[in-house]
């Protein structure tokens, strides 16, 4: 098993350009969704988000947290039955770290744990070879967060997928449109106190530019849950193409490269990025 874990590891860091500390988180997600597998997490919840999309849509860009939606609303549901299995799993993996559920203050319906290991120590422990280890500068500490809504918005589609790494093992992901609701979702509704985040537009640009298309009605479900969009009529595809103009026209461009370039390996590849080409892109995109 710990060679698996190593190789795990070492793939991720040459997907990751070297850089160690995303290597190390990438890792943890793998590990940790096969903990969440062995205890049947997904027979009730759906992995959705970045990290979605880049385990199993080949998104390339890094991806900070483990994102699941639950597939009808429980506002009882907890992730204390799960945290054992995930710190098990890393446990036998050679990753000794600590597992533990964030209290809440506020009632909220988002339920989330953290998964928190020193960066170094932890690879060293894994027996990772010290030719990668030495790479390491100091003994920073690796925090992977995942989050679970709990009262998710109607429409969500989902399906069996399989991950490879660090074994073979079921996963149950939104399909590429939910997927796209939520991404666009985010990217329409994040308050303009907020930062630009890129991510969405790098996201967003990625899912057209693949060809899938957008769930219209779980978009609109999503909308209206965050109370964005309160019209008596359903959302169309004009009103929605109308939307995302209105949001091409307000982001800024410069702050929208400077979030995504730290999370993509080459920063040329937002390059091109400009209002034109935005709405170049956006003119490709489907609707189902």
């Amino acid at each position: 098993m710990i060679e698996a874990a190593v190789q795990l590891f070492e793939d991720r860091a040459e997907k990751n350009g070297g850089l160690m500390e995303r290597a190390l988180a990438e890792t943890i997600q793998y590990i940790a969704l096969l903990g969440l597998s062995r205890r049947d997490f997904f027979y009730k919840s759906a992995l959705y988000g970045g990290t979605a999309l880049r385990m199993l849509y080949n998104l390339d860009r890094f991806s900070e947290d483990l994102d699941f939606s639950l597939l009808d609303s429980d506002r009882n549901f907890s992730l204390d039955p799960y945290v054992s299995f995930v710190q098990n799993e890393l446990d036998s993996y050679g990753f000794h770290t600590e597992v533990f559920v964030k209290e809440k203050n506020v009632q909220t319906p988002i339920e989330s744990a953290f998964i928190k290991a020193g960066t170094k120590l932890h690879i060293v422990e894994a027996r990772v070879p010290p030719s990668l280890t030495r790479r390491i500068a100091g003994n920073d500490v690796c925090k992977v967060k995942f989050e679970v809504d709990t009262d998710p918005p109607a429409g969500i589609e989902s399906d069996i997928s399989y991950i490879d790494s660090p074994i073979s093992f079921p996963v149950r992901v939104c399909d590429g449109p939910t997927l796209f609701a939520g991404k666009l979702s985010a990217l329409l509704t994040r308050g303009w106190h907020q930062r630009v985040k890129g991510r969405d537009w790098f996201d967003m640009v990625f899912l057209i530019n693949r060809n899938i298309p957008v769930s219209l009605s779980h978009l609109e479900s999503r909308l209206r849950q965050a109370g964005f969009y309160t019209k008596v009529s359903h959302l169309s595809e004009t009103e929605l193409r109308e939307l995302l103009e209105k949001r091409i026209q307000d982001v800024d461009i410069e702050l929208a490269k400077k979030d995504v370039i730290r999370f993509i390996r080459n920063p040329k590849d937002v390059d091109v990025w400009s209002k034109d080409y935005f709405r170049y892109v956006a003119g490709k995109l489907r609707v189902q």
